[in-house]
């Protein structure tokens, strides 16, 4: 039934403006609306709370489109439940918390998400081009800042963009990417401190803090969203493999290096 709905509200549309359904699952109003250009908007649910909050989840806070990183449901043995957020600007990139009311009014932003593969640095922008059109388009570099992003862009990394009334204001990449080792300073013999650790630049551009067993040419995942080492990338090479494994403390990390012979 609710499916029939939201297909029904979407043919009103091209009779109205505005169109808005109460849908008897939920009891929640699925709004749709067409702007001046003719192109639908996404379905928007009306009446969202604090208690459907969840992480990605773009919403506007004071006229500012935010995106819920963490949110946490509090019921206390005395006084009202709330709920507790961390929320990222995607105007400026800050993060800030804020506590809502259980089931105080929020506004879902109104976004469009759009799947782009890089393609190239033009000096000014970042080009991309769009997997449904094919178009290339320009991206602001500001709007990579946040942790330096831009410098882990490669050729063909697919990154979701996002745009709010027409302007570019955020980018993700993919939380976890492989890259290439290109300058590193070796290891030495001898070397058994713990943790030790040192920089190595990879074939984005970028600099990362990775153990000091890593050399140039190997292959590493890295969490793109906070610039970090996570393991090294096991491929199959023809002498030896790589392997890291950590404890069951989490905090020990133990390295075994496998010799293969090959007949």
């Amino acid at each position: 039934m609710v499916k029939i709905l939201e297909r029904l509200v979407i043919a009103v549309t091209s009779l109205s403006v505005s169109s808005t359904f109460l849908l008897p699952q939920t009891g929640k109003l699925l709004s749709h609306s067409t702007p001046k250009n003719g192109f639908p908007r996404k379905n928007v649910i009306v009446g969202l709370t604090s208690n459907d909050l969840k992480n990605g989840l773009s919403i506007e806070v004071d006229g500012t489109p935010m995106r819920v990183i963490e949110f946490l449901h509090v019921k206390p043995g005395k006084g009202a439940a709330f709920v507790r957020s961390k929320l990222k600007n995607l105007l400026t990139g800050s993060t800030m918390e804020k506590t809502f009311r259980a089931g105080e009014s929020v506004d879902e932003a109104q976004v469009m998400k759009t799947e782009m593969q890089f393609s190239y640095d033009d000096g000014d922008s970042y080009q991309f081009m769009n997997l449904e059109t094919y178009e290339t388009e320009g991206v602001p570099k500001t709007v990579f800042e946040t942790n330096n992003q831009g410098s882990f862009l490669l050729e063909g990394m697919v990154v979701q963009i996002t745009k709010w009334n027409d302007r570019t204001i955020d980018a993700e990449l993919p939380p976890n990417y492989i890259y290439e080792v290109v300058e590193t300073d070796p290891n030495f013999k001898g070397n058994t401190a713990q943790g030790a650790s040192k920089p190595a630049k990879l074939n984005s551009g970028a600099t990362v803090t990775v153990p000091m067993f890593i050399e140039v040419g190997e292959k590493i995942k890295v969490d793109t969203r906070e610039a970090t080492y996570l393991i090294i990338q096991v491929d199959g090479g023809p002498q030896r493999q790589r392997l890291q494994f950590e404890g069951n403390s989490g905090s020990l990390m133990k390295l075994l290096t496998v010799s293969v012979r090959h007949y």
